[in-house]
């Protein structure tokens, strides 16, 4: 099979994946008259279960803003968001709550650990709100930590950890409920070339498992180890469906 064939076949596949992210015409503007800012600006675009993609454009290109939609951290000015088919654009701030806990995982640049607690009370957290019974929470926390590669570290606290260990105990947490959608904000970005590429290694082989993944980064590097590139400019998708390929080649 070329490569094109692969890359239809590739196509096919994910056009019959339920979709998981649906923007439809998403505006997010701040001020007004004068000082009217549109950080969005009728942004409509789709992701499909099982799909990596990266979000990438420059600073107030509205990649983060859309991130935040995403994630509901923040709300459309107006448009519909659909997240797992449903519309929560109108959803009160305990709906997005609940909506976070049970449906999202987030992985940010800062690692966002509480220090005094280990590596499994951290990775624990998300299950305690989401209600858990205490057994399983520690088993879903050892089986996610071994998962990123830290079995050996579940008693040790943050500041006994590097940054890239740390990193891993947040994706961790981030899986450990199960979500629907594995959203991260620049996760790489405190981090060294060899442990960047561990990271992205174990992005890579959640996605294998069949996980949806969106990435929000700066580094055309991290972006083309995803599978789709979403490309963002004065808060409009530039192109939606960029391969890693169309990245070394400058096709954007």
């Amino acid at each position: 099979m070329n490569t094109e064939t692969y890359l239809n076949s590739v196509n096919d596949d994910a056009e019959n994946q339920p979709i998981i992210v649906q923007f439809e015409e998403i505006y997010k503007i701040y001020g007004s008259g004068n000082t009217e800012v549109r950080a969005l600006n009728g942004v409509t675009f789709e992701i499909r279960e099982g799909e990596y993609c990266s979000i990438m454009g420059a600073s107030g290109s509205g990649k983060s803003t859309a991130m935040n939609i995403i994630g509901c951290l923040d709300r459309p000015s107006s448009g519909l968001y659909y997240l797992d088919g449903v519309d929560v654009t109108e959803m009160g701030e305990a709906e997005l709550a609940a909506i976070r806990n049970r449906k999202l995982g987030f992985v940010f640049q800062q690692y966002h650990l509480l220090p005094q607690l280990t590596a499994l009370e951290n990775v624990m957290l998300p299950m305690v709100y989401a209600g858990i019974n205490s057994g399983e929470r520690r088993d879903r926390a050892e089986e996610a930590l071994t998962r990123v590669g830290l079995s050996d570290r579940v008693n040790n606290k943050p500041t006994q950890m590097s940054g890239g260990q740390q990193q891993r105990v947040a994706i961790a947490r981030a899986i450990v409920n199960r979500p629907v959608l594995l959203l991260a904000d620049e996760p790489t970005g405190a981090l060294d070339t060899k442990t960047t590429q561990e990271v992205i290694d174990i992005f890579s082989e959640l996605n294998e498992s069949g996980m949806t993944i969106v990435m929000v980064t700066h580094e055309p590097e991290v972006a083309r180890c995803t599978k789709r590139i979403v490309m963002f400019r004065d808060g409009k998708v530039l192109n939606s469906h960029l391969t890693p390929a169309d990245l070394h080649e400058g096709v954007f």
